[in-house]
């Protein structure tokens, strides 16, 4: 059975009233997908992602993106804290996330954009450490600054989110605890570092995750040119991660049944509330 480690199934992609996330979840649940987690973004989506997270029988995170910074205040740390601690007793609440660095986004790479995402990573990380939870982290071509802060702050390890570093950064994560997520982007041909991080890691080191509605996979995605003449682009749900699995173990040469059972293993090590959650019938 799959884990679903990264879904935003409170996307605005999913309708206003989730209609279209709890129709996607039960496609899931048909497909073997037993468990997603969903992380917050911002001050905004706590209240939502623990109520679609109940409701849904899922897992979630509560965090601030880096790509939220920018509008971030003093006051969203602290109701973050006060989120984690009023709800630290719920089974659900498995990591602090999702947060973490973008150097990628422009608006986000200049010094002073940096210096700020620094600044809520650090924060965030401390908070994680306070409440003992797990994080799930944003990695843009970040990888080493990520790294390095956490070495200075290391939480209670967790998932590096859309993993696609080298060996060596990879490496680097694991050793300090965490798993590396695996997603839609594994599917493309043309991923040829990525592909061979999915073949050649330890499977220990891997989790597997959509990113709902984003980073679709191959069989969902249309290019610019593509979309301008009419095709739409499919909506990437947790009901596409079998598929996306079973991409991944014909990369290692192993059964797709074996990669589901021990990439939620994975997933159960990297946030062991997540344990008791698959534990409860």
């Amino acid at each position: 059975m799959w884990t679903d480690t990264h879904a935003h199934l409170d996307a605005p992609e999913f309708g206003p009233d989730h209609g279209l996330a709890l129709a996607a979840r039960a496609e899931a649940a048909l497909r073997g997908v037993t468990r997603c987690v969903i992380p917050a973004v911002l001050r905004s989506n706590f209240d939502t992602v623990r109520a679609l997270a109940h409701r849904l029988d899922d897992a979630y995170a509560l965090g601030i993106h880096p790509l939220f910074v920018p509008q971030a205040s003093e006051d969203d740390l602290r109701a973050l804290d006060e989120a984690l601690t009023a709800h630290r007793d719920d089974p659900r609440l498995v990591a602090v996330g999702e947060i973490g660095l973008d150097h990628f986004v422009p608006a986000l790479n200049t010094p002073a954009a940096r210096e700020r995402q620094t600044y809520f990573y650090r924060a965030q990380l401390r908070l994680a450490r306070r409440h003992r939870l797990p994080v799930i982290l944003h990695v843009r071509r970040s990888a080493d600054t990520l790294l390095k802060h956490l070495r200075e702050l290391p939480p209670a390890g967790g998932i590096a989110h859309a993993f696609n570093g080298s060996a060596q950064q990879a490496q680097a994560f694991v050793d300090l605890g965490f798993r590396l997520g695996f997603g839609g982007a594994v599917t493309f041909e043309p991923a040829r570092q990525l592909r061979r991080l999915a073949r050649e890691l330890p499977l220990s080191a891997l989790v597997l995750e959509t990113d709902a509605p984003d980073i679709p996979p191959q069989w969902l995605y249309r290019t610019a040119a593509e979309r301008a003449a009419g095709a739409a682009q499919g909506l990437n749900t947790p009901a596409e991660l079998p598929r996306i699995g079973a991409a991944v173990a014909a990369l290692r040469g192993m059964d797709a049944a074996a990669l589901a059972a021990a990439t939620s293993a994975n997933a159960r090590a990297a946030l062991p509330r997540l344990a008791a959650l698959d534990a409860t019938p």
